[in-house]
């Protein structure tokens, strides 16, 4: 694991930094360890230290939470688990699938968008899953930033440490 859970100072999550920021932070003082992981690195001396997993801020930082999930092609990948929603492989290149078609009037919104691999995008074409004779395994949905930092967490395998200490 080279990324490690940045958590503010009242356990809430700020974001995901990399090993080598997180020892920059450790260094100056700003952050304190919550959780070390099981991966470690040495120093030019041979000194060995442990990577953090988990760290809090010293100081709160305020931030201005945003009302919804912006609308990307990752976040639609992350919402569906990287598995397409049809099929349910998560091997290959999964795309973007407009359930209805733009061609038809169909929007661009987290609503209308699922994750596909290419065969079943290929296969249901310009026409709607129905017509196709093709079932989504999965409800498309907004979801709110709690849900999604929930699903992204799961998928990065820190949620269960994050459960533990009682920030998720």
């Amino acid at each position: 694991m080279t990324q490690c859970v940045l958590l503010n100072a009242d356990y809430s999550f700020l974001n995901m930094v990399h090993w080598k920021r997180a020892f920059c932070l450790m260094a100056k003082g700003k952050v304190e360890v919550v959780r070390d992981s099981k991966q470690s690195v040495h120093n030019s001396s041979g000194r060995e230290f442990k990577v953090p997993a988990v760290m809090r801020l010293i100081k709160l930082i305020r931030t201005i939470y945003r009302s919804r999930v912006a609308f990307t092609k990752r976040n639609v990948l992350v919402r569906d688990r990287f598995q397409c929603a049809y099929c349910g492989t998560r091997k290959g290149k999964l795309s973007i699938d407009h359930i209805i078609p733009k061609s038809r009037g169909g929007e661009t919104t987290f609503e209308n968008c699922v994750a596909a691999c290419k065969a079943c995008n290929l296969k249901k074409g310009g026409r709607t899953p129905s017509e196709a004779k093709m079932y989504l395994n999965l409800k498309a949905f907004q979801p709110t930033i709690s849900e999604f930092l929930r699903i992204k967490f799961e998928n990065l395998g820190v949620y269960k440490v994050l459960k533990e200490l009682g920030v998720y």
